[in-house]
């Protein structure tokens, strides 16, 4: 008889307050501790998911509102915890998720075993405006970022940083449903940058727009990992962004497992010096002229294409995250470079061409077949209604003109791609499908 690793008497229970129905890192998550014998529990809309499907699904309990107070998570968990009735490793698995369990850690527990760091930490790391300080105290690159304060100092920053340049919202886990709002997208005008700031009350937090470092072959970089209970790094490991959806500025559509000692020796550096304990995501953007890589964000909780950094022994974050909670040891395997990870709803010609390093696609899976099954009519609708939603949305009106701040000058120089404002790339084209 095979003893498992994993203390299966507790159980581990995601929390997802975005609405997002295609986050196929919560299917990650729930496939890769359901394998392990693990009872998971969802705390999340699944209703248009196809996360819904999966065999591995123990119950999904209904999430607090997008927007919710405090408290009102906190009963949230409660409840839950309530209906399971033992203890259990809670995973948060977006930005509002892990903001809102750093401020509630000591109140949750002992329902919920959680790492133990700062309550404030993920949500300055979070925090887009908070990063930029962050690099700046620790000396990591990051691109010139500025904060405009009208929608003709959004245009005027035009000037500074060139075009294109990237737009971001300073707390992107406050963006409502049905905005049509991102995260992070591509300005390609003045414009539009005058636009995009006349959005800032539905956005709930400031615009911030930053220097754009072009992308190009082995430029893109992400990595992923769990801080132990010592804080030594575990089940993860830096993997190249290959396609982005949006191209040039959003998710992980295809992702390669690649070594990269420099990348790995940043994230170690910065999660000691940080006192960061969980599992983090972070992105990496290199300068083509510096060859130095610029840390673009900072994750406090999975990525979605973490599933990628499956090792030999089968660990990944959250499995190490588990794990280590309860006071198992960790399994050491040896990484598997040249792996994939392809999300079939935005590659799924990729999906379909040979790997022979191995590959993990985000929602088909042999041993669990319903999420594949649901995705592509579920799928289907989403981008109709989008469409339609973008075709009869109003163009705002901008207020009056004004010069934006600067929130950091970068570590690098303002020219740092090599490129003047008026010779870099303008092809990218970014959606909000």
């Amino acid at each position: 008889m095979t003893v498992s690793l994993f203390d299966t008497r507790v159980p581990a229970v995601l929390l997802r307050i975005d609405r997002n129905p295609f986050h196929h890192g919560t299917l990650g998550a729930v496939r890769s501790l359901g394998r392990a014998g693990l009872d998971v529990h969802v705390v999340a809309d699944c209703a248009d998911s196809p996360v819904r499907a999966s065999r591995y699904v123990r119950q999904v309990h209904a999430p607090p509102r997008p927007g919710a107070a405090a408290d009102e998570i906190a009963l949230a968990l409660r409840r839950v915890a309530a209906r399971i009735a033992r203890p259990a490793v809670l995973i948060p698995m977006d930005d509002a998720s892990a903001v809102a369990v750093g401020r509630l850690r000591a109140e949750l527990a002992p329902a919920y075993l959680l790492p133990t760091l700062p309550a404030a930490l993920p949500e300055r790391l979070a925090d887009k405006a908070e990063l930029a300080a962050v690099c700046t105290a620790l000396g990591l690159p990051h691109p010139l970022t500025l904060v405009p304060d009208s929608a003709a100092g959004a245009a005027d920053a035009v000037w500074r940083l060139g075009l294109p340049m990237v737009a971001k919202w300073s707390r992107p886990w406050l963006l409502p449903a049905g905005s049509g709002l991102r995260s992070t997208t591509l300005v390609h005008s003045a414009r539009q940058a005058r636009e995009l700031y006349g959005r800032t009350p539905d956005a709930g937090s400031a615009l911030l727009l930053q220097e754009f470092l072009p992308p190009g072959t082995g430029r893109d970089w992400f990595c992923h990992g769990y801080a132990d209970r010592s804080g030594t790094v575990r089940g993860g490991g830096p993997g190249r962004k290959l396609r982005s959806w949006p191209r040039g500025a959003g998710l992980t559509a295809v992702g390669e497992w690649t070594p990269n000692r420099e990348v790995l020796a940043l994230t170690t550096r910065l999660t000691a010096e940080l006192g960061f304990r969980g599992v983090f995501d972070l992105d990496f953007r290199r300068c083509g002229r510096t060859g130095r890589y610029h840390l673009l964000d900072f994750n406090p909780r999975p990525g979605a294409q973490f599933r990628l950094f499956s090792d030999t022994a089968d660990l990944d974050v959250v499995r190490a995250l588990h794990l280590d909670l309860t006071h198992r040891p960790l399994p050491t395997g040896k990484p598997r470079p040249g792996r994939t990870f392809v999300v079939e709803n935005y590659a799924p010609l990729t999906a379909l061409r040979p790997a022979p390093a191995g590959r993990e696609l985000a929602w088909h899976a042999d041993d669990d077949r319903g999420p594949g099954r649901e995705l592509w009519g579920l799928w289907s609708r989403h981008v109709s209604h989008r469409v339609r939603t973008r075709l009869h949305r109003p163009a705002p009106a901008g207020p009056a003109r004004a010069q934006p701040r600067v929130v950091r000058q970068a570590t690098a120089p303002a020219d740092d791609t090599g490129d003047t404002p008026a010779a870099r790339p303008t092809d990218e084209k970014a959606s909000s499908l």
